[in-house]
């Protein structure tokens, strides 16, 4: 169908849009951070990428992060998580496993144990159910270091998690006294 390239190239324009600058191809989200499908692929090409819905549909589908998903009619789409704009994607509070897992690099722990995990600009701090996952995301960050998060605790503490459509945990913020390195 399209390349790797091609892939990667669309999947960070997406990104970029769906989750951060929506205006940068002239879209605008809904509240739940929505974006008419037949509106972005006209913007797109007009940003001069060429997109098609059977190649969106591809990059959506084949995203090994899941990223994005559609609504139940597909003519609309969105970003599953990550956004550094307001949105209310609506995930209900979830049980999370016992343990969970962040992946961060080795120069942020000294911060990370002095004032816990911060969602910064995004709308809530990202973990994960599986040790892979989190190596995965600390290598982009330098040299991975994974940290495991007492989620039974922060959960018997009245601490809400929720779990976005492709299986990222999400928390407001994991204060040091629920953190430790894992071994």
């Amino acid at each position: 169908m399209i390349s790797e390239k091609e892939n990667t190239k669309i999947s960070k324009l997406l990104s970029l849009v769906l989750r951060h600058q929506p205006e940068a191809i002239g879209i605008e989200l809904d509240e739940n951070g929505w974006a008419d499908v037949n509106l972005l692929i006209q913007k797109v090409n007009e940003a001069g990428q060429q997109l098609d819905f059977e190649t969106l549909e591809f990059v959506v589908s084949s995203n090994q992060k899941k990223r994005f998903a559609f609504n139940s009619s597909n003519d609309k789409i969105r970003a599953n998580q990550g956004h550094s704009i307001d949105v209310e994607l609506n995930y209900k509070p979830q049980t999370p496993p016992g343990i969970l897992y962040h992946g961060t690099a080795a120069k942020n722990l000294d911060s990370i144990f002095e004032q816990g995990l911060q969602k910064m600009s995004r709308h809530h701090v990202h973990l994960s159910a599986d040790i892979d996952t989190a190596i995965k995301v600390g290598q982009r960050h330098g040299k991975p270091i994974v940290l495991e998060v007492d989620a039974q605790t922060m959960q018997n503490n009245a601490i809400e998690f929720y779990l976005s459509d492709n299986g990222v945990w999400l928390t407001d913020y994991v204060a040091p006294k629920y953190l430790k390195l894992q071994e």
